[in-house]
């Protein structure tokens, strides 16, 4: 087989093309990389689902997706365009010998993505089928999606499973946290500014604080959900995964395995929770119901297909510590739940308050500064500073003062881009810096687990809270006992 001429993959192939995050996401993201002349100029997408379609009837398929999901930013010219680039196999992801008609639209001396939108549960038996007609070659990239496994344990066997037919190189974990832009601004902002390199340490930082706020219940996923919970949705795989990035040290360069091995470290630093301080550091809640936009909502175990005895967290709050130099007595409080108040997500770092305030006639004590960097809803960083009160008055007056850089505001085009676009393109062009490799996520797994257990070894209920609240009273107390209170 000849060596590609182009490194960008020229085939993506996108199992589960009828599912649900193919049609909300997947389909979107590639219309706008289309859009913008970032995929190749012949490329192939081909879509593998079990159900009945002809090229044709895919073609209206994704049609009608983008109509949908996209809306009034659409070209329709250029959408007649995209669609022409989609065919479509039917094939049952058991059988071994259906791949064959998937080799037999397949040139084999490109590169190919392949996208497996589809439960972890079926991973193994893809990677089976695509080894069994060949279709693994070193030419062959995998996108793997959330969650792999539902515990260590677990985790391994799908990875093995993969493992077996793809090198660790060619597979590409994917976390859609790490496509926003305000998460891949931290590296810029804290290595490339040295307002933030030379203080972004115990001696200047307070503690930092992490919320991912859901304003959605479980809809209509309540089977599904309740094997999972919060802890193992979220905090897994999102929270530490931004942890991570805030905490890591500077990595020698941009490389993926450099950026890669500097977050594990600190994975691997983070403080154990177990029996012994489970109670101390974690809390965990379960939604009842409430009002939402002045709408009643029910509770989570009267939700459609509930079990009343679940104890199921939809609520996790974590106190989070890392034994290592950088970070000795700095706490990052994690906070993330489904029908709390408003959708917000949120990084918060408290610094350190002055030692001496000489502004006694504004202030007994100065308030600290903070960086906010926003997830969502509007993507953007906020510095509050202290500020002269403008005017003239008797004595010097000041005041809080936000520094804000909103992603909205300087973007010249008004579209703010999707996270799968950025991580869809990386994959594409072969750049893994933002997926997850396998021993990140064990290690995640790792520290987890450890906190699973001691709830279930607790045999206490999760602590109540009304949905549209901003989660249980004692989440509260968890960081009020160290003085300080959740920025809301």
């Amino acid at each position: 087989m000849s060596q590609p001429t182009i490194q960008s993959a020229e085939q993506i192939v996108l199992f589960g093309a009828a599912g649900d995050l193919s049609k909300r996401k997947l389909f979107a993201a590639l219309y706008h990389l289309y859009n913008e002349n970032l995929l190749v100029d012949d490329v192939k997408i081909i879509g593998v689902a079990r159900i009945e379609f002809d090229d044709a009837a895919f073609q209206a398929f994704v049609k009608e997706s983008l109509n949908t999901f996209i809306g009034e930013q659409i070209n329709d010219e250029k959408v007649e365009q995209f669609i022409l680039h989609f065919s479509y196999v039917k094939l049952d992801f058991a059988e071994q010998k259906a791949f064959k008609s998937l080799a037999k639209v397949l040139k084999g001396d490109v590169y190919t993505l392949y996208y497996l939108a589809t439960p972890p549960s079926i991973y193994g038996l893809i990677a089976d089928g695509l080894n069994a007609h060949k279709l693994n070659s070193e030419y062959a990239r995998v996108v793997m999606e959330k969650p792999i496994g539902n515990d260590l344990e677990s985790s391994k066997v799908i990875n093995d499973l993969v493992s077996r037919h793809f090198e660790e190189s060619q597979i590409y974990r994917i976390d859609h946290y790490l496509g926003k832009e305000t998460v891949l601004n931290l590296l810029s902002l804290r290595f490339a500014n040295s307002l933030f390199s030379t203080n972004w340490d115990h001696t200047c930082i307070d503690h930092v604080q992490i919320t991912v706020a859901e304003s959605v219940g479980i809809e209509g996923r309540w089977g599904f959900y309740d094997g999972t919970g919060q802890m193992r949705d979220m905090v897994q795989n999102h929270l530490l995964q931004i942890l991570s990035l805030l905490a890591m040290e500077p990595p020698t360069d941009l490389s993926s395995e450099n950026i890669r091995d500097e977050k594990l470290k600190v994975i691997k630093a983070l403080r154990k929770i177990d029996h012994s301080n489970i109670q101390d550091k974690t809390v965990r809640g379960q939604y009842t119901k409430g009002h939402m936009n002045g709408d009643k909502v029910p509770g989570y175990l009267e939700e459609e297909g509930a079990n009343v005895n679940s104890s199921t967290e939809t609520f996790v709050a974590i106190k989070a510590e890392i034994d290592n130099w950088r970070w000795a007595g700095v706490p990052f409080y994690l906070r993330t739940g489904k029908r709390m108040a408003c959708k917000h997500s949120e990084v918060v770092i408290h610094f350190k308050h002055q030692p001496h305030n000489i502004f006694d006639s504004s202030f007994t004590q100065l308030p600290a500064n903070k960086l906010t960097i926003r997830l969502q809803p509007d993507e953007g960083v906020e510095l509050t500073v202290m500020n002269k009160v403008p005017g003239i008055t008797k004595e010097l007056q000041i005041r809080e003062t936000k520094l804000d850089l909103s992603f909205s505001d300087l973007k010249d085009a008004s579209r703010v881009i999707d996270a799968y676009e950025r991580l869809i393109l990386s994959a594409i062009n072969g750049n893994a810096g933002l997926f997850i490799r396998r021993d990140e996520v064990e290690a995640s797994w790792q520290w987890v687990d450890s906190i699973m257990a001691a709830w279930e070894n607790s045999n206490e209920a999760p602590k109540s809270y009304a949905s549209g609240s901003w989660g249980p009273v004692s989440s509260i107390s968890l960081i009020a006992r160290d003085d300080r209170e959740w920025d809301e």
